[in-house]
């Protein structure tokens, strides 16, 4: 790489990236990104239907498993299809998850723990098999997980299983970071706050409801809007390319500035 070809640092062309939860709304802008940007992609998702519609909009070469990672053997599983196709896998976005909202005495024991091990047991167990990949290729790789600015903050609104979770991913990527380091694996997490998805879409509409949970909650947002699809894609590109080659066990938050104040 070389200073004076600065976007040669953001080369991902002929890549293999690995993109679990490809049918979610993160899922789909990591696929669509890191294939357009030369990535062959692997999706995979329990949804074939909402996941070949994903799949549509990619440019290059896409590959389509109908899998959750939600054991061991189907995150091995997963992997070992990336590789049977594409000879190898350099690219982890672990784009899967779920949150259930309720208040600490309405939430039963087994939906926090439905929480815990989407969000937090299978980004362990995807982590684990794509690295275990990863070395025994012996050049590198790039392991980006999805965290949330809720792993930093709390929320007054029942969500102590999706904090909880989030701060765990935290844990995972900064251990893993330090773990991996000398490997040449990097292993990062992208942090967002409210971003435009079909779950959070009746917040962007022009009704008084929405517009006042949206104006309560951009109060505490420095760049005064909510985040689109794309403000995800920047910080991604960044983390699966070389340019980050040098930032492991970071958590980047996507947030317009709203765990800054």
């Amino acid at each position: 790489m070389s200073l004076s070809d600065p976007l040669s640092f953001f080369d991902v062309k002929g890549k293999v990236a690995l993109i679990t939860g490809a049918s979610g709304a993160f899922g789909a802008v990591a696929a669509e990104c890191l294939s357009g940007a030369g990535c062959k992609v692997v999706l995979a998702a329990g949804n074939v239907n909402a996941m070949a519609e994903v799949a549509g909009r990619c440019k290059g070469e896409t590959h389509q498993i109908n899998a959750r990672p939600d054991s061991e053997a189907a995150c091995k599983a997963m992997v070992d299809d990336a590789v049977a196709t594409y000879g190898r896998l350099d690219i982890l976005v672990v784009a899967s998850g779920m949150n259930k909202v309720a208040k600490i005495d309405e939430m039963e024991p087994s939906t926090f723990e439905g929480v815990m091990d989407a969000n937090v047991t299978q980004s362990w167990l995807m982590a684990r098999a794509a690295t275990t990949q990863m070395k025994a290729q012996g050049d590198g790789g790039k392991v980006v997980l999805m965290s949330s600015a809720r792993g930093l903050l709390g929320h007054p609104a029942g969500y102590t299983a999706y904090c909880a979770s989030k701060a765990a991913v935290d844990g995972i990527t900064k251990a893993l970071g330090c773990e991996l380091g000398p490997t040449g694996i990097t292993v990062n997490a992208i942090a967002p706050t409210v971003f435009r998805s079909p779950l959070t879409a009746w917040m962007f509409e022009e009704t008084d409801e929405a517009t006042a949970v949206r104006n309560g909650f951009l109060t505490r947002v420095p760049k005064g809007r909510l985040g689109e699809p794309e403000d995800l894609a920047g910080p991604l590109l960044f983390l699966s390319s070389r340019a980050s080659d040098f930032y492991t066990g970071h958590i980047l938050y996507a947030d317009g500035g709203y765990t800054a104040g």
